[in-house]
């Protein structure tokens, strides 16, 4: 199994950027998936962005597609999620979550999670 442990959260203004970071430990990074998803309060935990095994395919939900980034370091074991042109809508709770299949979008998909980092976005 795998541990996985998010950062980079923080407090932004619209129109700003914050890059989140994924460090993973335990079995083989480079044999998951990786998916970020997010959770604001009173709603749904939702999906956000994925990435498959060796990078070469990826995956976005419509409402970050242009504006958010994820990529993924197997050396480092870590998955990153870079959001620019951040919107107050796009504060949540960001999770990263690890998937033995190819590439997935939904929440059942996924094996394991981090604890979360949040991301607030002031207008």
């Amino acid at each position: 199994q795998v541990q996985l442990v998010e950062s980079g959260g923080g407090l932004v203004q619209a129109g700003g950027s914050l890059r989140l970071s994924c460090a993973a430990s335990g079995d083989t990074f480079s044999s998951y998936a990786m998916g970020w998803f997010r959770q604001a309060p009173g709603k749904e935990r939702e999906f956000v962005a994925g990435i498959s095994w060796t990078a070469d395919s990826t995956i976005y939900a419509n409402s970050v597609k242009g504006r958010f980034t994820i990529s993924r370091d197997n050396a480092k074991n870590t998955v990153y999620l870079q959001m620019n042109s951040l919107k107050p809508e796009d504060t949540a709770a960001y999770y990263c979550a690890a998937t033995h299949r190819y590439l997935a979008t939904t929440r059942m998909a996924y094996d394991y999670w981090g604890q979360g980092t949040q991301v607030t976005v002031s207008s």
